[in-house]
């Protein structure tokens, strides 16, 4: 069970622990990270779900799809380290894995 460390868009951070297997999505919307809206349901489909992973985690996230790239690349507030959340399932070697939540601009 990963325990993350979310800074919403009011920069405050809070620490949320989390089921492995869920997506990163999943976690943040049912756990009251109410910037994360899910418009989709988390088919990859829109950025509503937009996040920043901090670039030491990057490796254990995985790359984006294209479908996703081209999603989150497409934003106001697109940075190198975008990733949409419903496409990040977590795993316990995620224990510890920065993350800020995006303006949600769409």
């Amino acid at each position: 069970m990963p325990t993350l460390q979310i800074t919403d868009l009011s920069g405050i951070k809070t620490t949320l622990e989390a089921k492995s297997g869920d997506t990163l999505m999943e976690s943040l919307r049912d756990n009251g990270y109410d910037e994360i809206l899910a418009i989709c349901g988390g088919v990859c489909s829109c950025s509503s779900c937009h996040v920043y992973i901090e670039p030491s985690w990057q490796a254990k996230t995985g790359s984006p799809c294209e479908d996703e790239h081209q999603l989150v690349s497409s934003t106001e507030h697109h940075r190198e380290n975008s990733r949409l959340s419903c496409q990040i399932t977590l795993t316990d070697d995620m224990d510890g894995m920065e993350v800020v939540i995006a303006n949600q601009v769409y």
